[in-house]
């Protein structure tokens, strides 16, 4: 890239106030640190002020230090060039390139092909996020802002093909909100939403960003552990029962209410060359669902675990976590 350019530097800064193209690079596994060159911020207050209200590039000398936060490494340049990136008269963002050459860039340059380069890329940058935004919300529950049972199955195949390559486990939680049927009937369906809301932002704030989190349907969940194991599993499982049950929820009409959750938990570990990834991908889902059920019929508030057939874990004794015992 920047032998195309013939630069020393270049930097993409991009707007990203509601950490949005963030999380959509999290949502396809794609970590930030991916693009050395691309930075994301929350205020483009770290551009200059007076690139703020460009319309077309500029360039001219580098100054320090004024300039220095357009690169993450400016040293020894000499001449500039700003790109803004403009979406729907907006600006989102700006190309930067710098160059240790002071003649590189020079206002008497002309700037019609780096004009154009500006508005291709805000226009394709545009589109993908665009195009990406339509997928997400096709896969995401609008209710509770987690993914749904659509993104669930894609990425269980996903994960059962990465557990299989490298030979790591991969485990399932479904949680079940107690007696959910009663706060609908006692409390009326909004709060039953707010209840689901409150349990979505519960459960999330105890995973890791690789951790899959879905609305199963209803007030069912369904989590998806990559690179975990039953032991870890059971560990997180207990953690996110008492993080629902550590204090009321507070509904918007002035009441409050405790809840509690059930939690079925199932772990597999593919066998190495095995093409069966669909099948033991239903029974990975249908073992948690079952242990989910039997936590239930066991009074709920609590906690069981199977382990699905053809998984190259070795059966164990059903494990229990409960409100009363721990373990």
């Amino acid at each position: 890239l920047l032998a195309s350019f013939e630069v020393d530097s270049i930097q993409l800064l991009m707007l990203d106030p509601d950490h949005e193209i963030r999380h959509l690079l999290s949502n396809n596994g794609i970590p930030i640190d991916a693009f050395p060159y691309v930075r994301f911020v929350d205020d483009l207050g770290v551009i200059n002020q007076r690139f703020l209200r460009l319309k077309s590039p500029w360039l001219g000398p580098f100054l320090t230090p004024e300039y220095n936060n357009l690169f993450d490494r400016p040293s020894n340049l000499k001449s500039i060039a700003i790109l803004p990136l403009i979406c729907s008269n907006h600006l989102v963002g700006s190309i930067n390139l710098g160059s240790q050459d002071a003649n590189r860039f020079t206002r008497q340059h002309a700037t019609d092909f780096l004009a154009r380069l500006a508005t291709i890329c805000g226009v394709c940058l545009e589109n993908v996020t665009n195009r990406e935004r339509l997928l997400i919300s096709g896969l995401t529950d609008p209710l509770t802002e987690l993914h749904n049972r659509r993104y669930l199955d894609r990425r269980l195949e996903e994960e059962l093909s990465r557990s299989s390559r490298y030979r790591q486990p991969l485990s399932c939680l479904f949680i079940d909100a107690d007696h959910f049927k009663r706060i609908n009937d006692n409390y009326g369906h909004p709060a039953g939403d707010q209840v689901l809301r409150e349990l979505a932002k519960r459960i999330r704030s105890q995973l890791r960003a690789s951790d899959v989190a879905t609305r199963y349907g209803g007030e069912e969940f369904a989590i998806l552990l990559p690179q975990t194991n039953l032991s870890e599993a059971l560990l997180l499982a207990e953690r996110i029962r008492l993080e629902v049950n550590s204090h009321p929820i507070y509904l918007d009409q002035g009441e409050s209410l405790q809840l509690s959750v059930s939690i079925g938990v199932s772990e597999t570990l593919p066998m190495l060359g095995k093409s069966h990834h669909k099948e033991l991908g239903s029974h990975l889902l249908a073992c948690a669902d079952q242990a989910l059920y039997i936590a239930k019929s066991k009074g709920r508030n609590r906690i069981e675990h199977e382990v699905p057939e053809g998984s190259a874990v070795k059966h164990s004794d059903k494990g229990v976590l409960d409100s009363n015992n721990g373990a």
